[in-house]
C-alpha cells in the first residue's frame, strides 16, 4: 500500500541522469571528428545561427511549480476524532519506527474552498483497510463527513467522486482470497455524501489455495 513510502525514486533519477551524461560525451566527440573529416566544413555547412532563434529559445519561460496541497497530520486527525471506533484507534500504531499504516489523499470532494482529506487506516501485516474517513475543512478545523469501518474497505478520489471498495467474503473463503468486491461511488449532494453508483465484481477462483479461512463470526 502507499502508506509507507521509500526514497528509491530520487536515487533512480540520479542514476539515469549520470548514465545519460556519460553517453553524451562519446557521442559529441564522434560528431566533432565526423565534421572535421568532411572537407573541413563541419558545422559551417549549415550556416551561422540566427540571433532571433537564440533569443527566442532563451526567452521561453519555465513551467511554474504546481501548488502543493495543505497537508495534515492524519494520525492525529483520526485519533482525536470522536466518530472513529475505539478499536480502530487502538490498532493505529507505528509499523516501523514512526511510520503509521495510513494512506492519505487530498482532493475537492465537497466543493469547499480547501481540499478535503481522505484517510485510509490499514493493518501493518497485510495492509487490510480497517477504516476509511473523509474530513472537510471548516472554520480552520476538520470535520468528519464520511466513515466506513467494515473491513476490508478502501476509498479513493475519482474525478471529484468518492469511490469506496469493499471486499466480499463468502463462507469458507480464505483471508487472502475474497469472492468479490462491491465498488460504491458517492457524490457530495445537499451537504452529505449520497450513493450514486454501485457495481459488484466476482473474482475468479484459483485452485490449490491453502490460506486460512475467515473465522466464523
Amino acid at each position: 500500500m502507499r502508506g509507507l513510502t521509500g526514497e528509491g525514486s530520487a536515487r533512480t533519477r540520479g542514476s539515469i541522469q549520470a548514465v545519460s551524461a556519460a553517453l553524451a560525451v562519446p557521442t559529441a566527440l564522434a560528431l566533432l571528428v565526423s565534421g572535421c573529416g568532411a572537407g573541413g566544413t563541419g558545422a559551417r555547412d549549415e550556416g551561422p545561427a540566427h540571433a532571433d532563434s537564440v533569443a527566442g529559445a532563451a526567452a521561453t519561460p519555465s513551467a511554474a511549480p504546481s501548488k502543493s496541497p495543505k497537508t495534515v497530520n492524519a494520525v492525529k486527525l483520526v485519533k482525536d476524532d470522536p466518530k472513529v471506533a475505539p478499536e480502530v484507534k487502538r490498532e493505529l500504531k507505528p509499523c516501523v519506527a514512526d511510520e503509521y499504516p495510513v494512506d492519505v489523499s487530498y482532493g475537492n470532494l465537497t466543493k469547499g474552498s480547501a481540499d478535503d482529506v481522505v484517510v485510509n487506516v490499514l493493518t501493518c501485516g497485510d495492509a487490510v483497510g480497517v477504516g476509511t474517513y473523509v474530513y472537510r475543512e471548516r472554520d480552520g478545523s476538520y470535520q468528519n463527513v464520511f466513515k466506513a469501518e467494515e473491513p476490508p474497505v478502501y476509498a479513493e478520489i475519482d474525478r471529484g467522486d468518492l469511490v469506496v471498495t469493499k471486499q466480499v467474503y463468502e463462507k469458507g473463503d480464505p483471508v487472502s482470497s475474497p469472492s468479490g468486491e462491491n465498488v460504491i461511488t458517492y457524490r457530495w449532494t445537499s451537504g452529505h455524501f449520497a450513493e450514486k453508483f454501485r457495481t459488484h465484481n466476482d473474482y475468479g477462483k484459483v485452485g490449490g489455495d491453502s490460506a486460512t479461512p475467515v473465522p466464523a463470526s
